[in-house]
């Protein structure tokens, strides 16, 4: 009986090995040196929340450039437009567009 054991506690672990990446017939290979290329963009307006905001933003090798836009808790919308290379670094320029309304409180209760 101890050698069946012994079997099938050895069968256990070649399959544990196999299926977490200590075979060697199924690695994968990844090229860690493949140029990247991306585009995504996404949106979000949501009256219930007031949640508004958007964004998008490409890479092509080392030169990323995008925007992104948000609804302020004060009214104001923020859009900044970004771009960052190697030679350069990341820069921004930020705008805010709108007039900030603030909430006023009455009667002294906080």
């Amino acid at each position: 009986m101890n050698s069946l054991a012994c079997f099938v506690l050895l069968g256990l672990v070649a399959f544990a090995a196999a299926q977490y990446g200590h075979g060697h017939e199924h690695e994968e290979h990844y090229d860690y040196h493949a140029h990247p290329k991306y585009e995504f963009e996404y949106s979000v307006h949501d009256p219930h929340t007031g949640d508004v905001k958007e964004q998008h933003e490409s890479r092509d090798g080392d030169s990323v450039k995008g925007y992104y836009s948000l609804k302020e808790a004060d009214g104001t919308t923020r859009e900044v437009h970004y771009t960052a290379d190697k030679h350069n670094g990341f820069n921004a320029e930020v705008k805010r567009h709108g007039h900030a309304h603030h909430a006023s409180h009455h009667g002294g209760h906080y």
